[in-house]
């Protein structure tokens, strides 16, 4: 944007009594010229522009299958933007790791393509490689949402992963994936592995606060990141200057001490130069490096029309960039250079399209005819298969030893209270996993943390006793990028209600990223949450999060109710293969109850209830402290009901079985929650126990919760707000009478 003199001579006075800072952060613009070229070995310029081509033609057809109803879903085409692509992809290694966003195909094919070529290959030389060709079948199986695609067709377009590649997975949620990278870097750090770590994204990523919490936290770590914006100008039709006031995103990286470089993002050999240099600062001081690429889409958002067709941008502005188009200018230079004439040009371009043609003929029958091709029916997934892989089958577990407190020895038990066996059990699992990486605010400071739950640990590993900033979604996000590179991380959200803050990360992210992705790999990440009902914190710090996080299937969520239990439990969470929350009562943390003396590597299993309180006249589910209530109003009302303890809180986590065998014997059942009514869970398993559980039922469920209003700091208004002695007795007698509930 032109600045007048007027506005420029405002700028560059100083204000009496003012004095500019000084900045050492660099920002530098990167410029090329053909001797840079001429330092890259021929063969691997070939290599880049056939890439070019390829990547070129396969979204060229795609848009094709696009329009012909064949795609299901949309197509965010990156052409324009492939020079960028290529250009940086030649830099790395198949050990770094990539991810991106919704517009990804041309790094996920560049990354990939390099991956798949052998050592010395030479286009033009021998026949495309047969590795080659998977690598396009597989990403347009993928796209389409087939079964031999990279994730079995579940990722589709935007959520493309090829591990082996070091793709670690593309993201449909703009600011989504740079928390991730920074989670693959931060675990490479940590295991001494020689790798960095690079998240794609756009201008429009670049205005939203996931990036900038991820930009912190990897400068504050100092992992071995890099943060590739591509600045195309426009998010989806909103101009870069309506999105901020300050468009050279380069400098962004100043106020957070990450060097930056600014380039050409159009021109191939400029995005290897930047690339290279990223990894030569890494090498050199430690990361991370912001990388701003100025780059175009010359379609819309997606789709085969261009922007100008919705008045968003004049064809003049498309015109000037198309001549700057990488398709053109690369193999201009080559031809310039002496690399390869005008016939090699054409036999590349034509052997680029012939290689996606020839991978779209074995997924298409009658490719040839647009009026009758169709996908290949046998390579369409079978429908059975649709839920694969929201979690897995807990085979990590199998060998793990199971102990209940009833099986332990008197001799063998000692009397411990619950706080202090949140932090022996949390320190007995760092001795057992090396991967075992704590995140959370303030869990390093004030004798382990604002609960107590890290205590001692931080004097035997303080390397993986990590204090965040206050950045929930941004250390969820680094977190689950540890799970996928290798770690084992906790996550320590302080209160439930700060999980709304995570959200993204929690639900979009952890919840869904094992079965959008195929299913067939780790997610091992817990999170622990305290929940401080009853404490006069207020309605932002009160929440009970089990029905927020019950919502997402992904996540198994479990509640201790002894200590004898929580040591079980969170044995099972940190060695689980699928996301665990763990939620923490601060009503129970005085609570003492037996323990083994000597033994904290038992586990209690995920999925199995227990029995609080024998009974016959009625069935009463709970968890948490409102466990201990039922019991109590059981025994002193003199009314005979049987109190289970859920443990396992998630819908598909149940323990059926003897909630049906209760059931089967009392022929009445009650839900008993303390938390209030809108975020609590027992809404649900009362719609499942009616289906599952009415032939034996001679009343109607009873959902004893709180009430609608949220806690609030006055004491006898926060007491209203959730479910006391008084309801449970009311109802209990009302069943056991067979009454009907009002």
């Amino acid at each position: 944007m032109t600045q007048s003199p007027v506005a420029e001579k405002a700028r560059s006075d100083t204000p009496p009594g003012l004095a500019r800072l000084t900045i050492d952060t660099p920002c530098w613009e990167l410029s090329v010229d053909d001797d840079d070229a001429r330092k890259v070995a021929p063969q691997e310029l070939v290599v880049m522009l056939e890439q070019l081509f390829l990547i070129r033609s396969f979204e060229e057809r795609l848009l094709e299958l696009a329009a012909d109803g064949i795609l299901h879903g949309p197509a965010h085409a990156s052409i324009g933007q492939e020079g960028a692509a290529v250009g940086a992809m030649s830099a790395l290694r198949s050990q770094d790791k990539i991810n991106g966003t919704h517009r990804m195909h041309h790094q996920f094919l560049a990354k990939t393509l390099n991956h798949a070529t052998v050592e010395g290959y030479e286009p033009l030389a021998r026949p495309f490689p047969q590795g080659l060709d998977d690598v396009v079948f597989g990403t347009y199986a993928e796209i389409l949402g087939l079964t031999p695609g990279f994730c079995g067709g579940r990722g589709g377009s935007m959520h493309l992963r090829w591990a082996e590649a070091g793709v670690l997975g593309s993201n449909a949620i703009v600011g989504g994936n740079p928390p991730h990278a920074v989670g693959y870097a931060f675990a490479d750090k940590m295991a001494g592995r020689d790798a960095i770590s690079v998240a794609f994204f756009g201008d429009g990523a670049m205005q939203n606060g996931a990036t900038y919490e991820a930009m912190n936290l990897a400068a504050l770590y100092s992992t071995p990141t890099v943060f590739f914006v591509e600045n195309n100008l426009y998010a989806v039709s909103t101009h870069l200057s309506e999105q901020t006031r300050e468009t050279r995103l380069a400098v962004r990286g100043q106020g957070l001490g990450i060097p930056s470089i600014r380039f050409d993002g159009m021109d191939v050999i400029a995005a290897r130069r930047a690339m290279q240099t990223a990894g030569e600062i890494i090498a050199e001081r430690g990361g991370p490096v912001l990388i701003e690429a100025q780059t175009y889409r010359h379609l819309h958002q997606s789709g085969p029309l261009r922007g100008s067709a919705f008045g968003y941008r004049d064809k003049e502005e498309e015109e000037a960039w198309l001549e700057r188009d990488p398709v053109r200018c690369f193999p201009d230079q080559l031809r310039r250079l002496g690399i390869l004439d005008a016939e090699a040009i054409e036999a590349l371009r034509v052997r680029a399209a012939d290689a996606v043609d020839r991978a779209l003929s074995r997924l298409i029958e009658n490719f040839d005819d647009t009026e009758t091709r169709r996908i290949q029916p046998s390579l369409w997934p079978d429908p059975a298969t649709v839920e694969h892989g929201i979690r897995g089958d807990l085979s990590e577990l199998a060998d793990r030893r199971q102990l209940e407190a009833e099986d332990v020895p008197e001799a063998d038990r000692v009397e411990a209270k619950f706080l202090d066996v949140i932090s022996q059990a949390m320190l007995r699992n760092m001795e057992r996993y090396d991967g075992l990486v704590i995140f959370g605010e303030d869990v390093h400071r004030l004798r382990g943390g604002t609960a107590g739950a890290t205590r001692g640990i931080g004097e035997r590993f303080p390397d993986r006793l990590i204090g965040t900033p206050i950045a929930e979604n941004g250390f969820s996000g680094l977190a689950l990028g540890t799970a996928l590179n290798g770690l084992r991380p906790v996550i320590e959200i302080m209160y439930p209600d700060f999980a709304l803050v995570a959200a993204d990360q929690l639900f979009n992210q952890i919840g869904k990223v094992r079965h959008m992705f195929g299913g067939d790999f780790p997610v091992p990440v817990v999170v622990r949450s305290r929940v401080s009902q009853g404490t006069g914190y207020g309605s932002q710090h009160s929440m009970d999060a089990a029905g927020l996080f019950a919502l997402y299937p992904g996540w198994r969520i479990v509640a201790a109710t002894t200590p004898h239990d929580y040591i079980g439990l969170l044995n099972a969470a940190v060695a689980c293969d699928d996301p665990v929350l763990v939620l923490e009562y601060n009503e129970l943390f005085a609570k003492r109850g037996p323990v083994p003396k000597h033994d904290r590597d038992y586990v209690v299993p995920f999925g199995k209830a227990r029995i609080a309180r024998p009974g016959t006249a009625a069935t009463i589910l709970s968890y948490g402290p409102m466990v201990d209530t039922c019991c109590d109003v059981a025994d002193e009302s003199g009314l005979d009901a049987e109190v289970i303890d859920l443990r396992t809180l998630d819908p598909l986590g149940l323990d059926w079985q003897a909630i049906e065998t209760s059931v089967r014997r009392t022929n009445a059942l009650m839900i008993a929650e303390r938390t209030t009514r809108g975020t609590s869970i027992g809404a649900r398993i009362a719609t499942e126990a009616q289906t599952r559980l009415f032939d034996w039922l001679d009343h109607e469920i009873v959902h004893v919760t709180g009430t609608e209003s949220s806690a609030v700091v006055s004491k006898v208004l926060e007491q209203a707000a959730f479910a006391r002695p008084g309801d449970v007795e009311r109802a209990l007698r009302l069943m056991i009478g067979r009454g009907r509930a009002a």
